[in-house]
């Protein structure tokens, strides 16, 4: 399976990249995973509803410009479907049975993603009604991937 996070801005944070690093390698045996960074738009402060909305369309463009026909798209979105760690790792199995061997998960930055991005995605998945950092959530997607892959494998996993 060729798993790709696509991500908006430069992580900058050695604790978040150290931990980032780990999964990697822990994920190594199970995926071939890669992280893509496009760049985030510079926004004000106080943006109004036309600067959030152009700012996500930039964003949107990078973010689809990483993305062929044949992959199957997950965005994170907070308003998207929960899941636990084991239906997670189900529909991951389902994806691999079903030959979608490529999948991109989309985490978009800080004023969310474009529209555009969201009608390519195939899956919207919600981690939480809490807001994270996007930075931070490349840890937890990593996190949750690798759990996935143990779950099945059948392999232990703390739970």
């Amino acid at each position: 399976m060729n798993i790709s996070i696509i991500a908006v801005g430069k992580l900058k944070e050695k604790y978040l990249k150290q931990g980032i690093d780990e999964y990697l390698k822990r994920l190594g045996p199970y995926a071939k995973v890669q992280i893509k960074e496009v760049a985030d738009e510079k926004a004000p402060e106080n943006m109004s509803d036309a600067d959030m909305q152009e700012v996500k369309r930039k964003e949107g463009e990078r973010i689809l410009s990483h993305i062929s026909q044949d992959t199957y798209v997950i965005t994170l979105d907070i308003n998207g479907k929960m899941l636990t760690s084991e239906k997670f790792a189900a529909e991951l199995d389902k994806l691999a049975t079903y030959g979608k061997s490529k999948i991109a998960f989309v985490i978009g930055g800080s004023v969310g993603i474009s529209e555009e991005v969201q009608k390519r995605s195939d899956l919207a998945l919600s981690f939480s009604k809490l807001t994270f950092p996007h930075q931070m959530m490349r840890m937890i997607l990593l996190e949750q991937v690798y759990r996935a892959f143990r779950i099945m494998r059948g392999e232990p996993y703390h739970k």
